[in-house]
């Protein structure tokens, strides 16, 4: 039997329970779907931001010292649009994000950036292309979502694997099914 894993929550240890409800509150929307105390004593808030997903982010009280290294690698969180992106980006800053990072990938449009406690955030889209990974570039929101658009196909259509984005999950799908 083949399994198709999907990732359908994140559970994090923080040290400031009231600074990450409201940094995931207000930077990404998610809104708090229960909380309260767990097994050992540690708190936890459960947050989503899809209404078919219970939680798709717990926020664990007792995150120990982890001496600057931090395991977690990024939580990615996907978005709806340009302007959403341009708006996770301005409400990270004012809410003490660091490290802001707007990468083109051509196959999506991100934002990176540390939050309060320092892990690493990814709020993306895709775009129409797919290009193979890793492909990473500048990516200038101040531009109009058609600059962004046209940009990354004529950063990207030279490469040998660009392809629609649809063909590219039709040819996933196939594998998938084998």
């Amino acid at each position: 039997m083949t399994i198709h894993a999907r990732l359908a929550h994140m559970g994090i240890y923080i040290k400031d329970r009231d600074v990450m409800r409201r940094f995931y509150t207000e930077v990404l929307g998610l809104v708090v779907t229960d909380q309260g105390e767990g097994r050992g004593g540690a708190y936890l808030t459960f947050m989503s931001g899809n209404q078919n997903n219970h939680h798709q982010l717990v926020l664990v009280s007792g995150r120990p010292d982890t001496s600057g290294f931090n395991p977690i690698q990024q939580m990615s969180f996907m978005i709806d649009s340009l302007a959403d992106l341009r708006e996770v980006q301005k409400r990270a800053l004012a809410l003490g994000a660091s490290d802001m990072r707007p990468v083109n990938h051509g196959n999506a449009w991100s934002v990176y950036f540390k939050d309060p406690e320092g892990n690493t955030v990814e709020a993306y889209l895709d775009t129409p292309f797919h290009v193979s990974q890793p492909h990473g570039e500048f990516l200038d929101l101040s531009k109009s979502d058609d600059e962004i658009l046209r940009e990354t196909e004529a950063s990207c259509r030279p490469d040998p694997s660009f392809m629609p984005f649809k063909d590219f999950t039709r040819s996933l799908g196939e594998r998938l099914a084998h």
